[in-house]
């Protein structure tokens, strides 16, 4: 379908059916066919990332004693920048029209264009309950180690510090300043619960979008005179309880969770605004649009029963899309992974679209990437999004994985800018699936 259409709710649906019974023939795990930059390559990437291992501890210590929220990451992304400083690399900080974006360049501007990408934001709360202080680590050990091969091929190696991918869309905005517009592909690495590491395919995210919604009433004594009343806190209920109808009749691969912002002043008072927040997520861009219609559709029905004004806001934030990794990239990174003695598992009969999302996926929607994700180990109680988790980052088991992942990643980057066959195949396997694009409302 076209992903820039408004298809009607019967027609996406009957076409997820077909896709979803027919699945396409995945490609089969296994090495890659390419030779990339080389072992003896690899193990200077290697080499490498051991040497500043100690560096990339401190930083990932660092953000992580002085967690920063998207947007406001000015230590954070000071502290990236003062160890690319420390090897010979001058930053840009503030690019993309974004204060806390960060841009590192090494290369002639000439041949293949490869991005790594950093975060560095952190939860509030609970700080660096998603590893982005890994992220950071991971992408500055893999850049500084790559950059050298790099320049010697004559190819462009890029860092991109996309702030906000908890709460602001970061990529996005730069997307749409052009920041991608010279990229080939792209690559970052996630940190995850446990000893869960990224199959060879890599993992599919869902899309998000946020809808919000204020309804303006009319204020009355609730006791006296509830009748002159227009009741926006009604609304919000009846739009709760709408959207909670919906989620029987909509697709496996959607999601739609809601709180309630504003629920009035004072019980006897008849709140004249309410407001909520939902969250609407779909493994796909037209079934995304689709089922955003649909709430839409509820919140304004919601309006019309209680005799209010529905306000809605469409993305407040720009939409996280599906994220769609590139398996010719996942083959390079399993087999650098391997070489740094940690395997990929088998890859799912049928890879499926994961709960979460991230701004990534409008990179991958843009460019050939990945963003595989690699376990920090732990015990049960840590997973992301909890304190918890954040504590595990500064552990020495987790210090190893980040060096791993930088090397690994560092591999893929310069494996991609040294093989035209693999390049082509990147490219081959991205036109198949659409090409460029770019969100349009």
């Amino acid at each position: 379908m076209n992903r820039n259409a408004a298809p009607t709710v019967h027609d996406a649906y009957i076409e997820y059916q077909r896709r979803s019974q027919v699945p396409p023939t995945p490609p089969k795990d296994g090495p890659s066919r390419f030779v990339g930059a080389g072992v003896d390559a690899h193990a200077q990437v290697s080499r490498s990332v051991d040497a500043m291992r100690s560096e990339l501890d401190a930083l990932a210590a660092r953000l992580y004693a002085a967690p920063e929220v998207g947007f406001a990451e000015h230590r954070s992304v000071r502290a990236v920048a003062e160890v690319l400083e420390a090897h010979g690399v001058t930053p840009e900080v503030g690019v993309y029209g974004l204060e806390t974006a960060l841009l590192a360049r090494v290369g002639s501007g000439n041949g293949p264009h490869f991005a790594i990408l950093a975060e560095y934001d952190a939860l509030p709360g609970i700080g660096h309950a998603c590893g982005h202080n890994l992220i950071a680590g991971i992408a500055v050990g893999a850049f500084v180690s790559a950059a050298p091969i790099a320049q010697r091929l004559g190819a462009t190696l890029l860092l991109i510090g996309t702030p906000a991918e908890e709460n602001g869309g970061g990529k996005e905005h730069i997307l749409r300043a052009g920041g991608f517009d010279e990229i080939h592909a792209a690559a970052m690495v996630h940190p995850a619960a446990g000893s869960r590491v990224s199959p060879i395919w890599g993992e599919r995210t869902t899309g998000v979008r946020r809808v919000a919604v204020t309804y303006r009433g009319r204020a009355a004594h609730a006791a006296g005179q509830p009748w002159l009343g227009l009741n926006a806190l009604d609304a919000v209920v009846t739009a709760y309880q709408s959207v909670a109808q919906l989620r029987q009749h909509i697709l496996p691969i959607d999601r739609v969770h809601g709180i309630i912002t504003d629920g009035g002043a004072a019980p006897n008072v008849v709140p004249e605004s309410a407001a909520a927040l939902f969250y609407v997520r779909s493994g796909e861009i037209d079934t995304l649009r689709v089922l955003t219609d649909r709430v839409v559709d509820a919140l304004e029905g919601a309006a019309l029963a209680t005799g209010t004004v529905a306000e809605i806001e469409l993305d407040p934030v720009p939409p996280y899309l599906p994220l769609e990794p590139n398996v010719e990239l996942m083959r390079r990174w399993s087999q650098a992974l391997g070489e740094r003695g940690r395997e990929t598992p088998p890859s799912p009969a049928v890879p499926a679209a994961a709960g979460p999302s991230t701004d990534m996926g409008n990179v991958t929607q843009f460019v050939p990437a990945i963003q595989p994700s690699i376990g920090l180990g732990g015990p049960d109680t840590v997973h992301p999004h909890n304190a918890a988790f954040a504590d595990w980052t500064v552990q020495p088991a987790a210090f190893a994985v980040m060096a791993d992942a930088a090397a690994a990643l560092g591999s893929v980057a310069i494996d991609y800018l040294a093989d035209a066959g693999l390049r082509a195949a990147v490219d081959e396997e991205f036109a198949a699936r659409g090409g460029r694009y770019r969100w349009e409302a």
